[in-house]
């Protein structure tokens, strides 16, 4: 697959390849697009934001275009390619003075 099969602030249900190879279902959050990667957050299970090359996506099963009520928000620095260089996982917890945390 390549950066023309997906957009920005959308949820996909794809079957990817994992860190060993095997073919694998997941859904995800897609944040932001770069030329070789993209930056997704999985719906369905730990909610870590992962660096997910386009090559690794072998079959986009469903993709829908988030309500501006259910965007998920991380800061831009966060997003930033610069950020991505050598890592392929973060952790990253927000919290509001309005919910109490």
């Amino acid at each position: 697959m390549d950066r023309g099969d997906f957009k920005e602030n959308t949820r996909i249900t794809v079957t990817y390849k994992d860190s060993n190879g095997k073919l694998r279902p997941g859904n995800f959050y897609v944040y932001k697009l770069f030329d070789d990667f993209m930056i997704v957050r999985r719906t369905d299970n730990d909610g870590l934001l992962r660096k997910m090359p386009y090559e690794d996506v072998v079959k986009v099963v469903k993709s829908k275009a988030a309500d501006k009520s259910h965007l998920f928000y991380v800061p831009d620095e966060i997003l930033e390619e610069k950020m991505w260089q050598d890592r392929d996982t973060m952790f990253h917890y927000a919290s509001a003075p309005g919910r109490g945390k």
